[in-house]
């Protein structure tokens, strides 16, 4: 069998390999997938993909098996690591971290200000993929930008430096790293804080994942993984929130849920209510994506079950303490009987529960003569569509019902309300389909309806 596009998932727990037909015609097809539980401990993510291609070639019934091209995603060994670092936590610092989760980086530092020494030590110790350097709105502060750039510049790293900020400091910043002999290592984009209450955060989500397909290596066997790809590279949370844009387009509003076994990720696309909006305090981008990296459903399985407690585990399912103990010490990656999945879906339900909570913003009173009201944060009550996608959520009978569950029309968060719809990944393609909109946006738009079943 040759297929059209094979597209390689490589998740912290598990390899996702979809396969995909007809993408050149009016009617593209998802054919299979193979799944095998990733092996960076191994050493090597390739075993994990090798094994998965061996599953798709058993879900397909073929012995023979090549494909035409092959794309991939990766969120192994921590996927993307960024430090960010910007003027004023509020504003510049903000608008990069939107900017940098927008795009599937996990934010392992960030600052606001002057670095300092222990600032240096500590970027030095957390190795990041990559360096986002932002700071002053155009035309406004120079001197801390310029100070951070000379001490980055100065940093015994050699990884891709993104500079997002203050525009008339771009040649300075460009000489003091041509002086160090690093020009190879800066890319410059336009400021992602140019004016107050103004994000820019699109050009640094672009140039990211530009950065990430030249330079980056996230596991053992990468390198050996992007000698078999022959098209782009992204990390997956950046992939999903592409096809979560694309989606926006075709259907209105939405917040994609993605349960896995690291991380909750929420992708959200849209720009809130007009009520809301009347009363933001400070501004939030369309497309905004926060990761909950205590809240996965294998690795981090610890976090929520100290969060639920045992005994409320034991209220719902009804097993005993001695059995249910055993399920969790003998826990994979992959749920296989109906009481591993009870379990999991349990687990789910929490990480949905606090992730989408953390993510939305709220509505406060303040009391300045007359009552006021004001919002701060994401607001998600005009939310059309509550998309489910990852293992999780795509594999387990409770998927809807758990995503219902998030929708309330009184809540002190800005959540969902209940005249949100919820759509589940059936086919459990989306960041296939994030990576594949990038050469083939209208076959990708396609395959995504078909997996969430619109219009049926």
């Amino acid at each position: 069998m040759i297929v059209d596009v094979l597209i390689a998932e490589i998740g912290s727990t598990t390899t996702v390999l979809n396969a995909f037909q007809d993408i050149h015609t009016d009617n593209p097809k998802f054919i299979g997938q193979g799944q095998s539980p990733t092996t960076v401990v191994e050493g090597d993510v390739n075993i994990g993909i090798l094994n998965a291609i061996e599953n798709l070639k058993k879900n397909l019934a073929c012995e023979d098996f090549e494909y035409k091209e092959m794309f991939a995603t990766s969120s192994a060994a921590g996927g993307l690591k960024m430090s960010v670092h910007g003027l004023v936590y509020d504003m510049t610092v903000k608008a990069a971290r939107e900017a940098a989760l927008g795009a599937g980086a996990n934010l392992s530092f960030t600052t606001a200000g002057k670095l300092t020494p222990n600032d240096l030590k500590r970027i030095l110790k957390i190795n990041p993929n990559i360096v986002l350097l932002a700071g002053g709105v155009d035309f406004g502060d120079r001197e801390v930008v310029l100070y951070n750039a000379e001490l980055i510049a100065n940093l015994d790293i050699s990884v891709p430096i993104v500079y997002a900020g203050n525009c008339a400091c771009i040649d300075d910043v460009k000489d003091i790293f041509e002086e160090k002999g690093k020009q190879e290592f800066l890319h410059v984009v336009s400021n992602v804080y140019p004016k107050v209450d103004e994000l820019n955060v699109e050009p640094v989500r672009k140039i990211i994942h530009d950065v990430f397909e030249k330079h980056i290596i996230h596991a053992p066997g990468m390198q050996e993984v992007k000698s078999l790809v022959t098209g782009a590279i992204l990390p997956t949370p950046g992939a999903v929130m592409e096809a979560s844009k694309i989606l926006k387009e075709e259907i209105g509003d939405l917040v994609t849920i993605d349960v896995g076994g690291a991380t909750t990720d929420i992708h959200s696309v849209t720009d809130g209510s007009e009520d809301v909006t009347r009363i933001m305090l400070s501004p939030e981008p369309a497309a905004k994506r926060t990761v909950e990296g205590d809240l996965g459903v294998y690795v981090n399985k610890d976090n929520i079950l100290e969060l639920i407690s045992l005994e409320t585990i034991l209220k719902k399912t009804g097993f005993s303490e001695e059995y249910l103990q055993s399920l969790i010490a003998n826990y994979p990656p992959i749920p296989k009987t109906d009481d591993e999945k009870t379990l999991v879906e349990i687990l789910t339900k929490e990480a949905v529960r606090i992730a989408i909570f953390r993510h939305a913003g709220t509505i406060t009173s303040t009391y300045a003569g007359d009552k006021n009201k004001v919002a701060k944060g994401k607001d998600l009550t005009a939310i059309r569509w509550i998309v489910g996608t990852g293992g999780a959520l795509t594999k387990l009978k409770a998927g809807t019902s758990i995503l219902e569950s998030i929708c309330n029309d009184n809540s002190p968060h800005m959540v969902p309300t209940t005249a949100a719809k919820i759509l589940l990944d059936h086919d459990y393609i989306m960041a296939s389909v994030g990576i594949l909109s990038k050469k083939y946006k209208e076959a990708a738009i396609q395959l995504i309806r078909k997996s969430l079943k619109i219009g049926e």
